[in-house]
């Protein structure tokens, strides 16, 4: 589908999906489960009558292999639920011994979980493919590429971790050291209807350990003209609410200060089960701490619709970020209906309308793409002027790409250099203006989660969920406190840190206490204290 233009903050603090830092884990689980449904393809036999090559003392060669003794590299490309996979598999490999490492070149296999999204990201996934065989690693592939077409010519001979099958991601590690193919591309069912995925209960390697991203639902309602996505995830597929809200229970319970509820479209959660991503919410904010907050994740218009009302008290409520991601794609009609997004730009105006009259500074972030098939210049002045009249704060512009398979990947393009014109004139519109500014001064409460791309400072978040620079200073990690706002940037806020915050317990019964306190000094204690004052005169002479 598209090709992300890059922001210059970006080498500062990075895109709202990205997460940071690994952590090692001290789970000890052995799996047991059987090898079920598993299609094992082994070598062929001449290899398999060739010499074994001397080895050195205590290595491990095919006679006498141990699972779990290997080293194993992860790595992500996409959304945050193919972040959150790609957690729940390195949480079991680590659980069952494997070593995890982000230096590929010392790893024995390398997990690669993919996006189908965007063309340059598939790219990027089959390069990597290719340089892991030409230096000899086994590669095992998961994510929506495989999923959505296991046939390609550049996954042949691999083993294939399908988006519902991440817990047997054991299985299929074992399996490819050994030398065989192993694929498991097979839906996951309950009750005779399809199953959101692995269970949530799975052990977990967080990328951050202070932030819990957690899937809600797969799939997709609507299926696109440009997109491969429903390809692999297929329809919606809602977890139920109670095991969502154990797993924030066990999450913050081991430390975690931000919590994540992450899908395809969370707007369209509870629709299969007889629930809403409202309902949801409510019983996930029975379990959220003091001091941390939730970040609800990307939303189409027309499922958010009927909501409105429901989501302005939750973006309200104290731990919950004013935040809410909606794209648009086209300010056209006529591109919308082209792409099958089962919209109009009214529709969209009314979500950001509401929102924006309703939750005070809400932050609207929106996705762009520019050169569709269909968009004429009259429809790209449409998008223009959209965009210029909501000023978003986020706004990720996408290109054009064919993505084989889908409906558009067969219309008459738009010629690539009419495209690029297209994304360099809205991303000069994006840099045009600025909607940090009035900010500056300002007191404001911010959660610290995660260090800077540059390691100079660490990033904190306010309730609009804007991006917040604060001192490196190690016992703000994971905290919340206050800061004043020093100064603004296009992307990112820069906060000073005001001492006594540290002080502050989070507890919101504590605080109102002491802002009671403060009241009754300045209403009651102050007049008692100056009426014991001696009396005094005050003379000024011309």
């Amino acid at each position: 589908m598209v090709g992300e233009m890059p922001f210059p903050c970006e080498e500062i603090i990075g895109d709202i999906e990205d997460l940071i830092s690994s952590q090692k884990v001290s789970v000890k689980e052995q799996s047991n489960e059987k090898m079920r449904d598993v299609t094992v393809r082994a070598k062929r036999r001449a290899q398999q009558r060739r010499e074994p090559a001397p080895e050195s003392e205590g290595s491990v060669g095919p006679g006498n292999y141990i699972p779990g003794t290997q080293t194993v590299y992860v790595r992500t490309w996409g959304c945050a639920h193919n972040n959150s996979d790609s957690e729940y598999m390195a949480g079991q490999l680590a659980a069952y011994g494997y070593t995890l490492t982000e230096d590929k070149w010392v790893a024995d296999l390398w997990l690669l979980n993919s996006c189908t999204v965007k063309s340059p990201a598939e790219d990027h996934f089959r390069n990597e493919i290719e340089a892991g065989q030409r230096h000899g690693k086994h590669v095992v592939v998961a994510g929506c590429v495989p999923q959505g077409a296991p046939r390609s010519s550049f996954l042949q001979g691999l083993s294939i971790v399908g988006v519902q099958q991440i817990d047997r991601v054991v299985e299929v590690v074992e399996e490819t050291l050994k030398g065989h193919t192993v694929r498991l591309l097979g839906q996951k069912r309950e009750g005779g209807r399809r199953a959101g995925g692995a269970p949530l209960a799975l052990p977990k390697v967080r990328k951050n350990p202070l932030v819990e991203i957690i899937p809600i639902n797969s799939g997709c309602l609507n299926q696109c003209s440009y997109c491969k996505t429903k390809h692999a995830r297929g329809q919606l597929a809602s977890y139920p609410p109670e095991e969502i809200v154990e797993r924030a229970r066990q999450a913050f319970s081991e430390g975690v200060v931000e919590l994540w509820l992450t899908s395809e479209d969370t707007g369209t959660y509870g629709r299969d089960i007889g629930s809403s991503l409202p309902a949801l919410l409510r019983a996930v904010l029975e379990v959220v701490p003091d001091g941390c907050m939730v970040r609800v994740g990307m939303t189409n218009p027309p499922y958010i619709l009927e909501h409105l009302e429901a989501m302005v008290e939750l973006l309200l409520h104290p731990r919950v970020y004013s935040f809410l991601h909606v794209p648009v794609q086209s300010g056209s009609d006529a591109v919308l209906a082209d792409m099958k997004r089962e919209y109009n730009c009214a529709d969209f105006q009314r979500v950001v309308d509401f929102l924006r009259d309703k939750v005070p500074g809400v932050t609207i972030a929106t996705d762009i793409i520019c050169g569709f098939p269909t968009e004429t210049q009259q429809d790209f002045e449409e998008t223009l002027s959209l965009c210029a009249h909501y000023q978003f704060p986020s706004l990720f512009i996408n290109q054009f790409f064919p993505r084989p398979g889908t409906p558009a990947a067969r219309m008459p393009r738009v010629p690539p250099p009419e495209v690029k014109r297209r994304t360099k004139q809205l991303w000069e519109l994006f840099q045009s203006y600025h909607t940090y500014d009035g900010q500056v001064g300002q007191i404001q409460r911010v959660l610290v989660t995660e260090l800077s791309h540059d390691k100079k400072h660490y990033v904190a978040h306010n309730k609009q969920y804007h991006q917040v620079l604060v001192p490196l200073r190690q016992e703000l990690l994971g905290r919340a406190v206050w800061v004043r706002i020093a100064s603004a940037s296009k992307h990112c806020l820069a906060g000073e840190v005001l001492d006594s915050s540290l002080c502050w317990p989070d507890s919101k019964w504590t605080c109102s206490v002491v802002l009671l306190v403060l009241a009754w000094l300045a209403v009651w204690g102050l007049p008692c204290v100056l009426a014991r004052l001696p009396p005094f005169t005050f003379t000024h002479s011309f």
